[in-house]
């Protein structure tokens, strides 16, 4: 019954991401709010909604395995499988501005992240925490990227404020949309949270490794199908940036607000996975640089080096 319920959970994770990106998308066009905008933000907020979620109930319920792990996993997922499947249906253009900023202040965030977990190495402490006051600087850290992120909209302004708004775009629909993706998000939380510990718990897995495998992988879905609609789309640059985006949202927002709701105790094995997602993020980058795209080739090495990571995790287990 758990696994049914674990499938029903993802499932209202993911359309419920669904519905509230569509819903507030259309409500900031309503607004008036640059599309650009709407893409850096609510596009990137609601595909690491199913991640926020989890987190913070897995912290509420004091599953701070499942809470880090989910993160770590998910954005190591983005990085080799997402882009990878995405690169070898259609190369990936890379902006300029996301090889300069954008993987940058990714590198930025996991550096932090290292740092701040090394309570045990770096102070003497008695066991590694991810501290209320952690949180808040990793919320401290996200308000300089929403800067950041403004700032590029400001200078988009122009190409966007005469933007046409479609006639079915109406605001109560788009109210109804946007509750009703929040709730489904909440509740397809609650639901992967406990039946995926549950199931771990039966399978003889640890906390950190259903948080890195099952429960990163369900709720990386939003960025998986987004990416490979773009690539088939041909709209690359949004596949890399959807990327990107949403693994800083990943590690600041979403580590951020759990953390600050309740403190997280670090499991050590952690370190190693977040060792890998350090140097996959410096990989990417390297990627990026070449021909400034990210080509089929450089696709298959990121699905074989995820095939590999998840052979490495759970042999440790």
């Amino acid at each position: 019954m758990a696994y049914i319920l674990l499938v029903v959970g993802f499932v209202l994770l993911i359309k419920g991401a669904d519905f509230f990106v569509e819903g507030s998308s259309n409500i900031a066009r309503l607004l008036r709010v640059p599309s650009i905008l709407i893409g850096l933000t609510i596009v990137a907020f609601g595909t690491s909604s199913p991640e926020a979620t989890v987190s913070i109930i897995a912290a509420l319920e004091g599953s701070s395995d499942v809470s880090l792990g989910n993160v770590v996993g998910s954005n190591i997922f983005n990085l080799t499988l997402v882009v990878g499947i995405a690169a070898i249906i259609f190369p990936l253009k890379v902006e300029t501005e996301t090889i300069v900023k954008e993987i940058p202040f990714t590198l930025l965030a996991s550096g932090a992240l290292l740092i701040l977990i090394s309570d045990v190495f770096l102070q003497g402490e008695e066991r590694n925490l991810l501290t209320r006051s952690d949180g808040l600087i990793f919320l401290l850290f996200l308000s300089v990227f929403l800067y950041y992120v403004f700032e590029v909209a400001l200078k988009n302004r122009n190409k966007t404020k005469n933007e046409p708004i479609p006639v079915n775009v109406k605001w109560p629909k788009n109210i109804v949309v946007t509750v009703l993706g929040l709730v489904g998000i909440v509740i397809g939380g609650e639901m992967v949270v406990s039946n995926g510990t549950e199931i771990a718990y039966s399978l003889g897995m640890s906390e950190t490794l259903v948080g890195l495998t099952i429960i990163a992988v369900g709720t990386s879905l939003p960025e998986l199908v987004t990416s490979i609609t773009a690539a088939l789309k041909k709209e690359s640059e949004i596949a890399l940036g959807n990327i990107v985006g949403s693994n800083i949202f990943n590690i600041l927002f979403v580590l951020g607000s759990a953390s600050v709701i309740s403190p997280l105790v670090v499991n050590t094995k952690v370190f190693t996975d977040i060792f890998v997602m350090i140097i996959l993020t410096v990989l990417l980058m390297i990627f990026s640089r070449t021909k400034f795209r990210v080509g089929k080739i450089e696709g298959s090495v990121l699905v074989i080096l995820y095939i590999l990571y998840m052979i490495f995790i759970i042999l440790r287990n």
